[in-house]
C-alpha cells in the first residue's frame, strides 16, 4: 500500500539504462511489494532464439541485437520490441483485471518505444515515475553501455557518418539518444525524480533495504501531493 493510504502500490519506474529502475526495484521488493522486471521477462520470451544463438543472460540479450550498425540489428531491434510490447501488455491485463492487485513495474529504457496505446494504458493503471540523469551523467551511461552493453533500440538514432567507426557513432549519436527519450519519459511521467536525489535517499550498500524504500514512497507520495 502507498504509505498513510489504503490504496494499492501501483508504480512503474521509467528512465534510461543505468538511471537506478533496478535498484529501486530490489529495495522495494525488501519492503514486501511485488515486483517485477520488465528485462527478465522480455528475456524469458527470446530464450528460445537466445539457447540457438548460445545467448543467456541480458547481456547475452545485448549481444544477440548486435551492435547498430550490424546487418541484423534492425530486424532484431524490431523482434525485442515486439516482446517488450506483448510483455508489458500482460501485465497491465493482470492489473486491469483486478483493481486491488499491488505492482511495482521496472521497465526498459525503451518503454517509450511500445506505442501510444500501451503507454496510455500504463499511465493510467500506475504512477510513473521517471528517474532523470542529470547531463553530467550522460557521460557515464556512455561509458557503461561501451564497457558492459545492455540491449537498446536506437529507433534510426545511431547515424553512422563515413569513415566514423561504430564506437565513435556510438559516443556521438547516445546523447541525441537520451536527449529524445528524455522529452518523451517526461511527458509519460507523473513525476520527475532526478537520480542525483535518489542517491540521497539510498547511500552504497543499500541495495534491499526496507527502510530506504519506504523513504523513497514517501518521496514520491510528497511529489505527488505537491502536483494536486
Amino acid at each position: 500500500m502507498w504509505p498513510n493510504s489504503n490504496e494499492p502500490l501501483r508504480l512503474a519506474l521509467i528512465g534510461m539504462s543505468g538511471s537506478g529502475k533496478s535498484h529501486w526495484v530490489k529495495n522495494l521488493n525488501a519492503l514486501g511489494c511485488p515486483t517485477v522486471c520488465c528485462d527478465d521477462l522480455i528475456e524469458a520470451r527470446l530464450a528460445a532464439v537466445l539457447k540457438r544463438g548460445g545467448y543467456q543472460g541480458i547481456n547475452g540479450v545485448a549481444a544477440w541485437m548486435g551492435w547498430p550498425d550490424s546487418p541484423t540489428y534492425l530486424e532484431r531491434e524490431s523482434e525485442y520490441l515486439r516482446e517488450e510490447i506483448a510483455t508489458l501488455d500482460e501485465q497491465l491485463a493482470l492489473l486491469q483485471k483486478d483493481p486491488r492487485r499491488e505492482l511495482v513495474i521496472d521497465t526498459t529504457g525503451s518503454v517509450i518505444c511500445t506505442g501510444n496505446h500501451i503507454l496510455h494504458r500504463l499511465r493510467k493503471l500506475t504512477t510513473v515515475v521517471y528517474l532523470a540523469v542529470s547531463d553530467a551523467e550522460v557521460e557515464l551511461l556512455i561509458q557503461r553501455y561501451l564497457r558492459d552493453p545492455k540491449p537498446v533500440l536506437w529507433q534510426g538514432v545511431f547515424q553512422q557518418r563515413p569513415g566514423e567507426t561504430p564506437h565513435d557513432s556510438v559516443v556521438r549519436c547516445y546523447p541525441l539518444l537520451v536527449a529524445a527519450r528524455r522529452r518523451s519519459y517526461e511527458a509519460l511521467a507523473h513525476i520527475t525524480i532526478p537520480t542525483l536525489l535518489t542517491r540521497q535517499l539510498s547511500p552504497p550498500g543499500t541495495s534491499r533495504n526496507s527502510a530506504v524504500a519506504q523513504a523513497f514512497l514517501e518521496k514520491i507520495s510528497d511529489l505527488l501531493a505537491a502536483r494536486r
